[in-house]
């Protein structure tokens, strides 16, 4: 039995490559000449909404920015995932080549990680912060507060954001999805696109039941995209598939806008990080660059 072991966990390494290698990152996530780049700082915040707790965050400021003009705002939970260059996600070299080209709004991106300890030292990786699925996978309107009266207006001591909700949208991977569409969910009014990638539409914190919200309560004015594939997560909180195809169905019930993609993929970002510039692409077509 024991000798079968690593024959079994490289079967299983196999796998999970190869429901995954069609994914790449296209031209739009690589580094193009002529193309100018924006800024991006670090950050560290101590919350008061979350006492006890600090995390960095990331501000990324693109080079058309012009302080006399009102920026569109774009929030990413694990947003340490999001920045990285050789990641999946390449968030801010999407948004450089995308905004040069007028295929996007001049946008202030605000990459947020999880919340911490401040008693414990910080974690090897922002995805085992101690806080991070009570911030993320909480139904509540909390997470949403922390960013409009926190995080926010830190930001717009310096730069010049619009406050009209259709300007706002706000995205993340995992705990990080259902985050993001709770935020939009409990305050439309600030928050109108929704960005889900592998979202955790499962009962951890009883994200579960937002089908049927969807289905119970008035249509909200927020826009989703969806993307998941169908070797996502499978365990005793539920399964990732069936409730992303759950959440698809009472969206369209209840006649949102919203676009959903379906792949192959497991619980990963390489799905989602090959077609970034497409989901943002759809997800601010209402809004015209500037």
């Amino acid at each position: 039995m024991y000798k079968a072991l690593p024959a079994l966990l490289l079967i299983l390494a196999h796998t999970a490559f190869s429901q995954n290698e069609e994914y790449k990152p296209g031209p739009d996530s690589q580094r193009q000449d002529g193309v100018p780049r924006g800024t991006t700082t670090t950050y560290t915040w101590e919350s008061k909404i979350y006492a006890n707790t600090k995390r960095n965050y990331y501000v990324y400021v693109p080079a058309q920015y012009d302080q006399n003009k009102k920026a569109a705002l774009m929030i990413f939970q694990d947003g340490h995932a999001y920045l990285k260059e050789d990641g999946d996600f390449r968030a801010t070299i999407v948004y450089d080549n995308l905004i040069h080209r007028k295929e996007l709004p001049v946008t202030i991106c605000l990459f947020v990680d999880p919340g911490y300890w401040m008693r414990s030292a910080a974690p090897e990786s922002p995805f085992q912060s101690q806080n991070r699925s009570y911030e993320y996978d909480d139904l509540s309107d909390q997470y949403a507060s922390f960013l409009i009266n926190e995080l926010i207006p830190e930001i717009k001591k310096k730069y010049n954001i619009s406050d009209d909700p259709k300007m706002h949208g706000i995205g993340g991977l995992s705990s990080g999805a259902i985050c993001a569409f709770t935020a939009a969910w409990f305050r439309p009014d600030y928050f109108h696109k929704v960005l889900s990638h592998i979202g955790s539409y499962a009962d951890i914190r009883g994200g579960h039941q937002y089908p049927t919200m969807i289905r119970k309560n008035s249509k909200k004015d927020i826009k989703v995209f969806l993307q998941d594939g169908n070797h996502d997560l499978n365990n005793n909180y539920g399964d990732w598939w069936l409730g992303n195809l759950q959440m698809e169905s009472s969206l369209k019930f209840k006649g949102y806008d919203y676009k959903f993609i379906s792949g192959t993929g497991d619980h990963s970002g390489k799905h989602g990080g090959a077609i970034l510039p497409e989901s943002l692409k759809w997800l601010w077509s209402d809004v015209k660059p500037n």
